[in-house]
């Protein structure tokens, strides 16, 4: 995963554009050959949003008084305002210091901003070197095109066994940043490998990635009739490949089968998981959520977007935030919920009274403390097994992992036991 991450790295990703294009195809020919691209003429409507006129950079960079060049998008994709519209001209420092972007706290850190909503301009810096402009004439130079083309998204659909689907989602909009970016994209992509491993699956699941807020929304009104009608759960990809924490935010509704699992998996993983409210939103949980869409959709992730020091800057990077362990960790999580989803059930026992567990091979006649704590388990299981509790719930009552009871959920099925 952090590989990938590598690769996708230099790629600069917008709303629109190649650099989305690029992204999606490296992903579809070397990882995911089911991955279908779709193409949205601007200005198609979507729902109260249009989607914008597609956004070209060619080159980007101030020269100094003194001809050295700066904010160079060709050094770092930050540099450059999200659709920045084009320009070329002369202007003193005092012109053109209302079009920089710099961040005092963190000095040496190159802002991520965007426009794209606006007619506008500019650059962002490091704090310091913004500080060490020297005063004369500056040359700007903003080689770019804005035009009638299309917004770009991909789309995996992995069959199940029934048409309830599982949506996962993640964006491919921002530029050279890891944890708020690329680690979305990598952690879903293998997730998607590890799900089309499997010899079956339960669910059919649709993986989606697309630029942030417009293609969620583009998204949905495409697709809303027939995803408010078979999503059953699914969770919003982003943030998930740092080591610092775990986080968990809930769908708008808070009690949907996302949340109970994403809960669960959470506390068994890292009890002392960052729970946040749905207040503090800020992904495209707040479109799949919206009233009238209401699917059940919640977040887990490592460090939340906006919660960590280095977000949205230059300083999100491969090296010092996002690692392979803290991607295999996030991975892990959501693995696990996604497991939990799979098996997720109402057990309900076939027998009135205890079952008699002796007769079957099921209860150890030499009795050791591992041994106990397994039959204990299995009566806790057959206990509130009554077909209105979820497996999620019969973990919670026995105090144990959702996955410790999977084997023992298969053993008695196949005994006749339970029915799931």
């Amino acid at each position: 995963m952090h590989a990938l991450a590598r690769e996708l790295w230099p790629l600069h990703r917008s709303l629109t554009g190649e650099g989305v294009r690029q992204t999606l195809r490296l992903l579809r020919d070397r990882h995911l050959p089911g991955l279908v691209m779709h193409e949205v003429p601007s200005g198609t409507q979507a729902f109260d949003w249009t989607v914008p006129q597609e956004w070209r950079v060619r080159e980007a960079y101030i020269e100094t008084p003194s001809g050295r060049r700066i904010c160079d998008v060709a050094v770092n994709n930050l540099h450059l305002v999200g659709y920045s519209r084009p320009l070329r001209a002369r202007m003193t420092l005092a012109e053109l210091s209302p079009h920089l972007h710099s961040l005092p706290d963190r000095p040496q850190a190159i802002p991520f901003v965007t426009s794209y909503y606006k007619d506008y301009w500019g650059f962002c810096l490091p704090h310091e070197e913004r500080c060490a402009l020297e005063d004369g004439v500056y040359t700007v130079v903003v080689d770019t095109q804005l035009f009638d083309g299309s917004l770009t998204f991909g789309e995996l659909l992995i069959p199940g066994d029934t048409t309830d689907e599982i949506l996962l989602s993640t964006y491919v909009c921002h530029p050279s940043m890891a944890n708020n970016e690329l680690s979305g994209v990598v952690v879903s992509t293998f997730l998607a490998r590890w799900l089309q491993s499997l010899p079956s699956r339960k669910h059919t699941y649709r993986i989606l990635f697309l630029p942030e807020t417009i293609g969620s929304l583009t998204f949905l009104s495409r697709e809303l009739d027939w995803v408010k009608a078979h999503v059953v759960a699914g969770f919003v990809v982003t943030c998930i490949g740092d080591e610092r924490v775990y986080s968990f935010l809930p769908s708008r509704n808070g009690q949907t089968r996302s949340d109970h699992v994403a809960r669960h998996v959470l506390r068994w993983i890292d009890a002392n998981f960052t729970s946040y409210r749905w207040i503090d939103r800020g992904s495209d949980e707040r479109q799949y959520c919206a009233p009238g869409v209401d699917l059940p959709i919640a977040s887990i992730m490592r460090s939340k977007y906006d919660t960590y020091p280095e977000y949205h800057t230059s300083l999100d990077d491969l090296d010092h935030v996002v690692t392979p362990s803290g991607l295999a960790g996030g991975f892990t999580a959501l693995q696990r919920a996604l497991e939990s989803l799979e098996r997720y059930c109402f057990p309900k026992v076939t027998v009135l009274g205890e079952p008699q567990l002796g007769r079957r091979g099921l209860y150890r006649d030499v009795s050791t403390p591992t041994n106990v704590a397994e039959t204990t388990v299995i009566l806790g299981l057959v206990t509130w097994a009554d077909g209105t509790k979820s497996l999620i719930d019969i973990a919670d009552e026995c105090g144990v992992p959702v996955w410790d009871l999977y084997p023992l959920v298969d053993t008695l099925v196949q005994h006749g036991l339970l029915t799931i």
